[in-house]
């Protein structure tokens, strides 16, 4: 098992959403998983730049984001960078999950956000990613 922390992209224009979550997913979603270390991003250039770069293990990103949401980011991601890491898109409602699928994110989770199912969310897919990477 790698030691080192996994690296999470939080991106939302608002500070606060970036704080629930980060606080949900806390500094270790699951015991099975290294430590994470968060960077915060609250521009679509800040998010572009980082994912680019190839810095992050995985993004989380807030699906009501203004002026550009995360869900039509993450699907721009996915088209646009070969080998991008995994999506999660925080929704505001049940019933936006089905958009969030649609921008071929990698996970989703609803607000207001359950820290036992956000941190169980994420680490499910850390753990893919993990897998992928050793059968890679």
């Amino acid at each position: 098992m790698t030691d080192h922390p996994q690296r999470i992209l939080v991106f939302s224009h608002r500070p606060e959403v970036r704080d629930t979550i980060m606080g949900a997913v806390g500094r270790r979603p699951a015991t099975d998983l290294p430590t994470v270390t968060y960077v915060e991003a609250s521009g679509v250039a800040d998010v572009l730049a980082e994912m680019d770069a190839g810095s992050v293990d995985l993004a989380i990103l807030d699906g009501e984001a203004q002026p550009t949401g995360g869900i039509g980011l993450c699907r721009q991601l996915k088209h646009e960078i070969t080998a991008c890491p995994p999506i999660a898109v925080a929704v505001r409602r049940a019933d936006d999950r089905w958009l969030a699928t649609w921008s071929q994110a990698d996970a989703v989770m609803v607000h207001p956000l359950d820290p036992l199912a956000a941190a169980e969310t994420i680490a499910e897919v850390l753990r893919r990613q993990r897998l992928t990477a050793i059968q890679g």
